[in-house]
């Protein structure tokens, strides 16, 4: 920590329905990106802490007052944490913005928009219904029922917060489960001033834990942990893999929302004018830290060199510099380690024969300040087996290649180890069509990017990850069935050495 520590806001976990200080008494420095010093500081938590906060979820889950709740009051509590949620959501966006530098435009739609995940799981709580079988054994009624699962580890990344935890928390609570919430340690701020909504809103103690820190000493202890039933993930395809496996030694459930590599593909029928906004949207939108981000543009070869010109002319206009100004769009990288990477793939791409034809550095600019900034990149003479055009960057840098025709765009958008995304800019409505059941992505966006709505399932093919988050049928992700059969004749009992 730095000398100036004791002038940090200083944070505390949420284990048991009280605010909680590390075991280990440490704290880690938050930073904000834009001026890249320290604001806050933040537990660093242990395994004890991990252990706390999972004996608490657990005792909520199946014996405190939380198991004692109907559906119905479910419900209403979720509700309630919705309209407090409305009412906090400038203040709670402010705090994202100062934590990952995102744009206070961006993360202000994405605060004011995630109580709607909670007033659409709510609506859901006490609509959850098991069925009647009409069993082929005389004599027997059968019947099944959902029940949840029990205690839910949900890891967030850093990107986006607060709306990537609504997806997770929801559903699971509308199901019935409790949660030990693991943000990143390099934005844990929101998630804590979070809990005081939680607070607000009167959610039984234990239902909602949050223990902070790093994954390794924190995120591992809780995969582990054997009152642990999922593991609800968001983030790299790497760190996926790593806890996938860690959960399936003690066959949790788990899903996984990892990363992406999507195509945004061009066609010369598009309408120009909007798919340029469109690229520029896919990528240089929240910096390109984003697991959607449309890093590989396709674009029809007939086509290309006029839409590259304008695709740099828009992407040069881009206004970098304090993410809390509402006409800034490009912010700051989240943290250090990122901005690092995001510059060490700039430089991998040169060396594979890829041309800058915009950006390609980091910024310098006055407005920048000391900020972790880095240009909006565009690279052409891309090949789509360049590890700039295989491996997921994460941040602002576009990889264009070209394209002859529908087949050829089908087979470079699949081309790839990921399946979260891709965008498809066409007026031909039998191409787009065709287009949407050939790319091998959980979401395809015709003539639009970057859509979600909590109406709508989202997850990936292939190494983007395992299930799906939103929707109405994803609270089944939070449920396990259970099938009762029960004896109503009153005949006498059958050989007992063979099955019924």
């Amino acid at each position: 920590m730095t000398s100036n520590s004791e002038s940090l806001e200083k944070y505390r976990m949420h284990i048991a329905g009280e605010w909680a200080e590390p075991a280990s008494g440490d704290y880690l420095e938050s930073f904000n990106p834009f001026t890249a010093k320290p604001w806050a500081l933040i537990p660093r938590g242990n395994a004890e802490d991990a252990d706390r906060a999972v004996e608490a979820a657990h005792g909520a889950a199946f014996n405190g007052e939380g198991a004692a709740m109907t559906a119905t009051q479910r419900g209403h509590m979720i509700r309630k944490l919705a309209d407090i949620l409305v009412e906090e959501a400038e203040r709670l966006a402010e705090i994202e913005v100062r934590d990952n530098g995102k744009l206070i435009a961006e993360m202000g739609g994405q605060t004011r928009y995630l109580p709607q995940w909670y007033y659409y799981y709510a609506g859901l709580a006490d609509k959850i219904e098991g069925s009647v079988i009409p069993i082929d054994k005389p004599g027997h009624f059968n019947y099944t029922k959902w029940e949840p699962l029990g205690v839910v580890a949900c890891i967030v990344p850093w990107n986006s917060p607060l709306l990537l935890l609504a997806w997770k928390l929801a559903p699971l609570l509308a199901a019935g489960n409790t949660a030990v919430i693991k943000p990143s340690e390099f934005t844990s701020a929101s998630t804590l001033e979070f809990m005081k909504c939680v607070e607000k809103a009167g959610f039984p103690a234990g239902v909602i834990n949050v223990v902070t820190g790093f994954g390794a000493e924190v995120g591992g202890p809780l995969v582990d942990h054997p009152k642990v039933a999922k593991v609800a993930f968001t983030g790299s395809d790497t760190t996926g893999r790593a806890i996938y496996q860690q959960a399936a030694k003690g066959l949790k459930k788990a899903s996984m929302e990892l990363g992406g590599k999507s195509p945004n593909i061009v066609f010369a029928d598009a309408h120009i004018e909007n798919a340029v906004k469109g690229a520029i949207s896919g990528i240089f939108a929240a910096t390109g830290q984003t697991c959607i981000a449309g890093s590989r543009l396709l674009v029809q070869e007939s086509i290309h060199d006029e839409f590259v010109d304008k695709l740099v002319a828009l992407g040069g206009q881009a206004r970098m510099g304090n993410p809390m100004s509402l006409d800034t769009q490009v912010g700051p990288v989240t943290n250090v380690p990122q901005f690092e990477k995001i510059l060490k793939y700039i430089d991998v791409a040169r060396q594979e024969g890829a041309e800058a034809v915009l950006g390609g550095a980091k910024a310098q600019r006055p407005e920048c300040g000391n900020g972790w900034f880095v240009e909006p990149t565009i690279f052409t003479g891309v090949r789509n087996d360049m590890r700039i055009a295989q491996e997921e960057v994460f941040g602002p840098v576009l990889s264009v290649i070209p394209f002859k025709d529908d087949e050829e765009a089908v087979a470079i958008g699949n081309d790839i180890v990921f399946g979260l995304a891709a965008g498809v800019w066409t007026q031909n409505i039998g191409r787009a069509l065709t287009m949407a059941d050939k790319l091998q992505a959980g979401t395809v966006w015709v003539n639009t990017y970057r859509a979600v709505s909590y109406m709508s399932p989202f997850g990936g093919y292939k190494q983007s990850g395992l299930g799906r988050e939103s929707g109405q049928e994803m609270i089944k992700e939070y449920l396990q069935m259970k099938s009762v059969w029960i004896e109503t004749s009153n005949a006498e009992a059958p050989n007992p050495f063979v099955m019924r």
